[in-house]
């Protein structure tokens, strides 16, 4: 059988001459971090300070005994590469043994009887891209760093939220495979379900000695109670599993994650049967189609997984740590446990990272998340010529057989934005004639899907209309992604158009305020301060945030804490308007994936968690926007629009109490409206007459509150959903000065953790957007809400836990509110 030994100890660093410890899997940066050489670079303005390490070369060595690599009882020894990082030359015992030049594909090397310095020289990725560039010439590009010339994660030169941070090193384990006359080079699950009946077509490809050319090989399969065997002829073989009535994997919502063991081995049946190898790995059986329709509003862009139609309620995925080998599989399990209690159900995994671990896609696996994987080209124009094309393919194809297993896996996508910047961005001009992208996204990889994992859509890029027949980027066709928005206009704009589907759009904020003081240490935070602005990577991203709070609250001067609230305020209301809205126009919209779920680092961004993993009031708001069940009004031609969403599987007995305000209470009219919206449904309607605030009063605003019916008695602002429609900006509003008690309890029997408390909040005024910023009471401490909006008489609890300080005064200074102007 098969062996394999980890080479995760032994390794050496050499910083100039002078051996440092090494850690494998790892990266440079790492290893001088621990080695007390380079400081944080995430701290203050440290990234400045260590830009040189990724313009250097750097080796890696580790002694190799001879019985290590002896074969022994076998035939063949392979030195496993499974991601190397980026442009290595490997030389073992004093001979070189291979190049290479790709961070996303898994190099093997026959070492059979080598011994000695196993060396990994890793070359400066600057170096290897201006080499490429020499013989490919020059293409244009979004940013000023030349990552489109070699195939490593894009964002390590730096992005609109990402630092430069230019990685090398060995950033997945290293292994050595000892193994006699033939073994599993490569085995592709095409799993498909057709009227109740799963099935899985194994194709295998088996690689083997010279000894073992003629040898008589057989193959088995077992899933779910039902195996089958067959002979190698050569070095293929397909075996077919015919699984009656499987239990379905569903997205989350929809229905449970079964997955089922899927056991392949090799046997020589020369030698009595003896086990060669095996490979095994958790399936699902689910159909999953994407309806791309022509109708009266365009062309569509819709998820069918089991027979139902799915409106996407989806995130974008960036690299977790822009060292991505110190992400482990508990930080992607703490991560996606995020996205799925907010509500997610799809996961874009953006084209300027990786191509993540297996442990992310098992977890996805398990949570019900889709995964929308995008081949690894962003905002760039790429180079179609060799050496760069030949490194395409086999890293696509390397990448397509080792995660299609994973039932979350749902639509393989070409490019991020490449299609439309070829269009809109003045590349065509800037190319006149030279390749750009365009023989990937629509040759080459179409047929390495289409030949290796057939069972799965593919598009060519995000966004794409689906032809050159209408624009890259047409919100009527395909994916849309809208950035107009957040740059140049007003959040209310996202209700201007209802597009297919809207695969990016956000709006920034800054980190938590714990967050901010960890990174910038002993720093006067503000708006402008040196580390403030350091660690705000966007282009004019402080003066887009502060044109963002300006059109709706006066700009807060020096208040920096004011300041932070409004501006995490104003991105978790122009997400929720955008999210609302087009949630309320399904199906024609097919889904919406916010940018983004995460951060890479300490940093202002569109993210819901930030970088030190605390989650932003954003965060919340997507639980809210997210959930089955969805409550919302919006601006209409003559008075407001209710929607009532139901996305869950049962119909929605609802009550709905509309109530017009005014600002001191007083309530000046009130309709209750029974309804009953179908599952997977969205009722729409204009509030009723007498109803809607007068337009030009300051004055005026509408309430409405949904309940299960019937509606419980003394309901107060929890338990239900609430939706609040204020006709005019929040600055021109008459706003009471808020006026609310707070008292802190200890919960009986609920509690959980040190520093477990309730922060019991009574309003006396109309209370607009309450916040508690539970990291003011400790670096810890969590909150279990976001925004809430009370009115007079009403109560809201906010449970806290976590927290250093728990005094009323301390909890009242961590609220915040809408102030009148």
């Amino acid at each position: 059988m098969k062996e394999a030994v980890q080479l995760t100890e032994g390794w050496s660093l050499d910083h100039d001459g002078n051996p440092l410890p090494a850690r494998v899997p790892g990266c440079v940066h790492t290893d001088l971090l621990a080695a007390g050489l380079i400081p944080d670079p995430f701290l203050g303005l440290n990234e400045s300070e260590v830009a040189w390490v990724g313009r250097r070369a750097w080796t890696y060595t580790r002694h190799v005994d001879p019985a290590e690599t002896a074969a022994g009882h076998h035939e063949r020894t392979d030195l496993v590469f499974d991601g190397l990082d980026t442009a290595a030359v490997i030389t073992f015992g004093g001979h070189e043994i291979g190049r290479t030049r790709n961070m996303h594909r898994r190099h093997r090397f026959d070492v059979t009887g080598r011994s000695g310095l196993l060396r990994v020289a890793f070359g400066s990725a600057y170096d290897e891209a201006e080499a490429v560039r020499a013989l490919t010439g020059e293409r244009p590009n979004v940013y000023p760093e030349p990552f489109q010339y070699i195939r490593k994660m894009a964002c390590s030169f730096g992005w609109d939220w990402g630092p430069t941070l230019v990685t090398a090193g060995m950033w997945r384990p290293v292994r050595l495979e000892r193994w006699s006359t033939a073994r599993l080079a490569e085995v592709r699950p095409l799993v498909t379900v057709r009227g109740g009946a799963g099935r899985v077509e194994v194709h295998i490809d088996v690689e083997r000695t010279g000894r073992g050319a003629d040898r008589r090989l057989e193959v088995s399969a077992r899933v779910g109670g039902v195996q089958a065997r067959g002979a190698v002829d050569g070095s293929r073989a397909v075996l077919t599993l015919d699984v009656p009535d499987p239990d379905l994997w569903w997205p989350r919502g929809y229905g449970e994650q079964p997955l089922y063991d899927l056991d392949v081995t090799l046997t020589d049946l020369g030698a009595g049967g003896r086990p060669l190898d095996s490979w095994s790995r958790r399936i699902g059986f689910r159909d999953v189609t994407l309806d791309r329709s022509a109708d009266e509003h365009g062309t569509g862009f819709t998820f069918v997984v089991n027979g139902v139609p799915v409106f996407a309620r989806g995130v974008n995925w960036i690299p977790d740590d822009v060292l991505p080998s110190r992400v482990t599989p508990g930080r992607y399990r703490t991560r996606l446990q995020q996205a799925a209690d907010a509500g997610v159900d799809l996961v874009r995994i953006w084209g300027g990272g990786i191509y993540e671990d297996d442990a992310f896609y098992d977890i996805c696996d398990e949570l019900g998340l889709m995964v929308w994987q995008d081949f690894l080209f962003a905002c760039a124009a790429y180079p179609e010529e060799q050496p760069l094309r030949g490194e395409v393919e086999a890293e696509a194809r390397d990448n397509v057989v080792r995660l299609m297993p994973h039932p979350s896996l749902v639509l393989w996508n070409g490019n991020n934005e490449n299609l439309w910047g070829f269009r809109d961005w003045d590349w065509e001009r800037a190319l006149a004639g030279d390749s750009w992208g365009g023989g990937y996204y629509l040759d080459l990889l179409p047929r390495v899907v289409a030949e290796l994992d057939p069972t799965r859509a593919y598009t060519a890029g995000s966004p794409w209309s689906g032809s050159w027949d209408h624009h890259p980027n047409d919100p009527a066709h395909g994916t849309h992604h809208s950035w107009e928005v957040w740059n140049r206009r007003d959040y209310a704009e996202y209700r201007d158009s209802v597009p297919r589907f809207v695969a990016e759009f956000g709006w920034q904020a800054p980190p938590a305020v714990a967050t901010l003081r960890r990174a910038l240490p002993g720093e006067r935070l503000g708006p402008e301060s040196p580390g403030m602005l350091h660690h705000q990577k966007a282009e004019d991203g402080n003066g887009k945030l502060n044109r963002g709070i300006a059109r709706h609250f006066p700009l807060p001067g020096n208040d920096f804490d004011r300041w932070h609230y409004l501006a995490q305020v104003v991105q978790a209301r122009a997400v929720a308007a955008g999210i609302e809205h087009w949630r309320s126009h399904w199906p024609v919209c097919a889904g919406t994936v916010v940018w983004q779920l995460n951060d890479c680092w300490p940093v202002s961004s569109w993210s819901a968690v930030d970088g030190d993993g605390r989650l932003k009031p954003l965060y919340h708001e997507l639980r809210r926007v997210y959930a089955d069940r969805l409550l919302t009004l919006r601006p209409g031609a003559d008075a407001p629009v209710l929607a009532v969403v139901n996305q869950s599987a049962e119909p929605w007995p609802v009550t709905v109490t509309l109530r017009r305000m005014r600002a001191d209470g007083t309530m000046m009219a009130e309709e209750v409206l029974d309804l009953t919206v179908p599952a997977r449904q969205v009722h729409r309607q204009t509030v009723p007459g007498g109803l809607a605030p007068d337009a030009r009063s300051a004055e005026e605003y509408l309430v409405a509150d949904a309940w299960g019916s019937p509606r419980p008695s003394g309901a107060g602002s929890g338990g239900g959903l609430r939706a609040v429609h204020f006709p005019l900006a929040d600055k021109d509003f008459a706003y009471p000065a808020p006026q609310y008690d707070v008292v802190v309890e200890t919960p009986v029997g609920g509690g959980s953790g040190e520093g477990s408390v309730e922060v019991v909040v009574t309003a006396h005024t109309l209370v607009r957007d309450l916040l508690l910023q539970a990291d003011r009471l400790g670096p810890d401490a969590v909150c279990d809400s976001g925004l809430r909006t009370l009115l007079p008489g009403e109560r809201a609890r906010l449970r806290v836990r976590g927290a250093a300080e728990t005094g009323a005064n301390a909890v009242r200074a961590a609220l915040f509110c809408v102030e009148p102007s």
